[in-house]
Formats: C-alpha cells, structure tokens, sequence
C-alpha cells in the first residue's frame, strides 16, 4: 500500500497515549498506535518490549491505566475481550484461548452457536451442529489442515501447530473490522505457515486490516506495508519495509541503532 495513501486515512483503530503499570513495572508508556483500513500492520519489539500488552489493552483483554482507544473514529472502551469481539475485533492471542475439552466446531463457534431455525432453536435453543461442523471445516481447509479428519474431535487431541490452526480460522471467520494476529505461525511447520500467510493476504483482500505481531522477521517483511517498532512500552518508530532492511527493523529493536528523525 501507498504510504501517503496511508497517511491521508484516517486510522480504523487508534490508540493514543496508552499506559499500563505492573507495579513498578511499566509495560505501556504513554504509547501511541495506527492501524489503516485495509493494510498489514507488523508490529516488532523484543522480548519484553510491552508488544502483547499493547495488543491486550487494544483487545479488551487488558484495561489501560491511561490513555484512549478510538475504533473508525469513535472513542471505545473494552472492559472484556467479547466487548472487542462485539466490536468486530478478533484477536489470537500467543496463548491460543482455546477450550482443550471442547469439539474443533464448537471452539470454532464458542459464544455465538448457531441455532435450529424455527420454535426448536428459538423456544428449545437447539443447536444447528451440521451447520457449525460444515463451517468449521470449510475454514480449516482454507487453511490448508485437511489432516484434521474428525470436526468433532477434542481440540486437546491435535498438535500445537493444529491447535494454533483452530484459532487463526476462527479468526479470519468472524474478524469484521480488525483481525489481531499474535505470533500465530510459531507452532506451525513450513507448509502450515505458509497457509497462514496466504489467509492473511486473502483477508486483507476481503478490505479486513490485520495486526501481525510476530518475531518471524522474512514473514513480517513478506506480508506488512507497515512495521510498528516497538521499544521499552512505546512505539520507537513506523518504517516502510520496501525502504528498510531487516537488519534495521533489529538494530532499532535492540537499541543498536536509533531510527531518523521524521
């Protein structure tokens, strides 16, 4: 994407000044954020950089001490993440957040089932399984995890990398407005990952702008228009990966080498 295209957007989720104290430990300092409709934000930082903090507080999975978040221009305030969700914004978190015990199709549909149509989902609240299991498994093969057999298998039977699978197409499924994406090709193979970047172009291409948090830099710089560097619990810089060398984006993660001024 064009980035003065991007810089005459107005911002579909924003956060502005965004603070997050541990204790002493301060994981977000009066951090600012951007996100442009339509593109694919990487967002780079080392270990304890306050990169998942910033995506909690943007997620609803943590409430910021201070600062604001602004969803297509309106200031919103996440108390849960099913009030981002609500929202229109899905977000796969490092941790997975999926059930072990439950079916592959029910965490696909967890908090929103589809119901029977007629008196028998509406007064009874009957459950359209065949319906939740063709959806299921027509995500998951758009994800390329045709070794999943049995839609109905508990999610705690697969593989890490299968499990990290689940979680991306229930992602992409739902994700209206703002689709979060946190380390999600770091359990998966070579053929799987490469699935799951290919999922990320095509929901782009579906107008839905991605947040890529990953450590994985020839995949951030393979897919992002945009990489937010992150550094001690702010934003340190915003660089254009077709102008920068994944050499940079490190040396301005690490402190090796500060960015130019604008």
């Amino acid at each position: 994407m064009d980035q003065k295209g991007i810089e005459l957007m107005d911002p579909i989720l924003k956060g502005v000044n965004l603070t997050k104290r541990y204790g002493k430990v301060v994981a977000l300092d009066n951090c600012d954020f951007e996100l442009y409709p339509g593109e694919i934000l990487g967002v780079i930082g080392d270990n304890g950089a306050g990169k998942s903090t910033l995506i909690k507080a943007l997620s609803g999975a943590v409430v910021p001490d201070g600062g604001e978040v602004w969803l297509e221009g309106k200031r919103v305030r996440f108390a849960t993440p099913n009030d981002a969700r609500h929202a229109g914004i899905e977000t796969v978190y490092q941790t997975l957040a999926v059930s072990p015990a439950l079916s592959i199709a029910d965490n696909m549909f967890m908090g929103r089932e589809i119901r029977k149509k007629g008196l028998r989902g509406k007064l009874l609240r009957q459950l359209d399984k065949q319906a939740m299991e063709q959806f299921a498994r027509q995500k998951l093969s758009d994800l390329g995890l045709m070794t999943i057999q049995n839609i109905n298998q508990a999610v705690e039977t697969l593989s890490g990398g299968q499990r990290q699978g689940v979680a991306v197409a229930r992602a992409a499924a739902f994700g209206s407005k703002v689709i979060i994406l946190d380390e999600p090709t770091a359990a998966l193979g070579v053929k799987e990952s490469r699935k799951v970047l290919e999922l990320i172009a095509d929901v782009r291409n579906r107008g839905i702008p991605i947040i890529l948090i990953s450590h994985n830099m020839p995949h951030v710089f393979e897919v992002c228009d945009r990489v937010h560097v992150h550094r001690l619990g702010k934003r340190l810089t915003v660089i254009d990966p077709k102008n920068h060398t994944m050499s940079d984006a490190v040396a301005y993660m690490t402190g090796a080498k500060e960015p130019e001024a604008a």
